[in-house]
């Protein structure tokens, strides 16, 4: 586990790596002020070899249970899944 703090702006920064997602291929925690996002990037073995692009999708998934908010429509792939062609 590696962490890097530093202060930027108003608020800390730091960015964690090795403790959270461990089966992706590389992951990062960001902190900053009480602000807080996990990354994680996974590829296929030998899926960009010779390319010159690859396919990218990202999944974004808004958690508002913490407000006491529970969202009705859980399957909205449309709006969860995003992707993004070259």
């Amino acid at each position: 586990m590696e962490i890097v703090e530093r202060e930027f702006g108003k608020a800390n920064l730091s960015l964690e790596t090795g403790r959270l997602a461990r089966q992706a291929n590389g992951s990062v925690l960001v902190r900053y002020g009480d602000t807080m996002v996990l990354v994680a990037a996974t590829a296929a073995p030998g899926s960009g070899a010779g390319a010159d692009f690859f396919p990218l999708s990202v999944f974004y998934v808004e958690k508002a249970y913490a407000a006491g908010r529970i969202p009705g429509d859980s399957l909205n792939v449309k709006h969860d899944c995003l992707i993004v062609k070259r």
